[in-house]
């Protein structure tokens, strides 16, 4: 029965060999993955390894540049918000110079309007005073050919002389003047 082997130990020599394999195939895939590591750590790995370096490399320069470029806006902001400030602040200087020049240029415009209403009024008053003289004038001339016409028809002889004339007429005038300032006074 040597030759003969049961169905039972047949299978559990078949199940072993199932889970481990032959010792010479051990020993060629050892060798093999010897291989394959020392070709990976020679050739890949390096190359790996300089790819990597080279992308470190670019990403630490981004971020270099990237801080580089974000002091620059941080300092270009800082810069134009003193700019602005300035400019501002120009414009509040410009702004009140503007307001106390309009100030001025107001007060002196009222001062020559005044100054001009004044001038106006005494021109005015002035004026009035020599039309009311020579309304005077005109109708003390009047008033003295009608008293002097007047006297000759109520006296029936004519009043030729000229001084006489003058007089007729001054005391016919004062006495209206006597007579008109009485009366306001009376009111």
């Amino acid at each position: 029965m040597i030759g003969t082997l049961t169905l039972a130990e047949e299978l559990e020599v078949s199940g072993r060999d199932l889970l481990l394999p032959a010792t010479y195939d051990l020993i060629w895939a050892a060798v093999c993955l010897a291989i394959i590591a020392w070709v990976l750590l020679k050739k890949a790995l390096p190359a790996f390894t300089k790819v990597l370096d080279e992308r470190s490399a670019k990403i630490e320069a981004g971020l270099a540049y990237a801080e580089t470029a974000e002091e620059q806006a941080r300092e270009a902001e800082e810069e134009r918000r003193a700019i602005v400030d300035a400019a501002r602040s120009d414009a509040a200087i410009t702004r009140d110079a503007a307001r106390s020049e309009a100030a001025e240029i107001v007060a002196e415009a009222r001062e020559n309007a005044k100054t001009e209403a004044t001038r106006i009024v005494e021109n005015g008053q002035r004026q009035l005073e020599a039309e009311r003289q020579a309304a005077a004038v005109s109708l003390r001339a009047e008033v003295g050919a009608l008293a002097t016409e007047l006297a000759s028809k109520i006296v029936g002889e004519a009043l030729a002389d000229e001084a006489r004339q003058s007089r007729v007429v001054d005391r016919f005038l004062e006495d209206l003047e006597n007579q008109a300032v009485g009366t306001t006074k009376e009111n």
